[in-house]
């Protein structure tokens, strides 16, 4: 297997977790002051992880386009978190991530679109499926 695919799996095994211990954490909060706690726990630890991580000659590589994407990025990490969060506190656990989750299908989208990835036959059926689990879930 390749570790790209040994991460991926991993960090869906987190993702799972993630949605159900934040949604007992919500219990008797608000979706917003648990989101605050949450992230600034986050940041902590990917502090963590870099100064650990990274080595320090590497900062110096970063580019002013790196920025923005990457800018761009934490601003959209943000507005799905908050959202997330919402929904978290008022739905079902299981609904709201497999929703959640056919940002699969947009990010295969976008990257067609924009990074001029191929979708391959494969990845079209996978995404309807994904598409089609989300009716089946959802609906009630």
């Amino acid at each position: 297997m390749e570790r790209w695919i040994a991460f991926a799996i991993i960090s869906a095994v987190f993702a799972g977790f993630t949605s159900v211990v934040a949604k007992q954490g919500l219990a008797g909060i608000s979706a917003e002051i648990g989101l605050t706690v949450r992230t600034l726990f986050v940041c902590v630890f990917v502090f963590i992880f870099a100064a650990m991580a990274v080595n320090p000659a590497e900062i110096k590589s970063l580019q002013k386009v790196n920025y923005i994407w990457l800018g761009l990025s934490g601003m959209t990490t943000a507005g799905s978190w908050i959202f997330y969060y919402k929904a978290l506190k008022l739905g079902d656990v299981a609904t709201v991530a497999l929703i959640d989750k056919g940002s699969v299908v947009i990010a295969i989208l976008l990257a067609w679109w924009l990074l001029k990835e191929a979708v391959t036959l494969q990845t079209a059926f996978g995404a309807l499926l994904i598409v089609a689990g989300l009716f089946v879930i959802a609906k009630r």
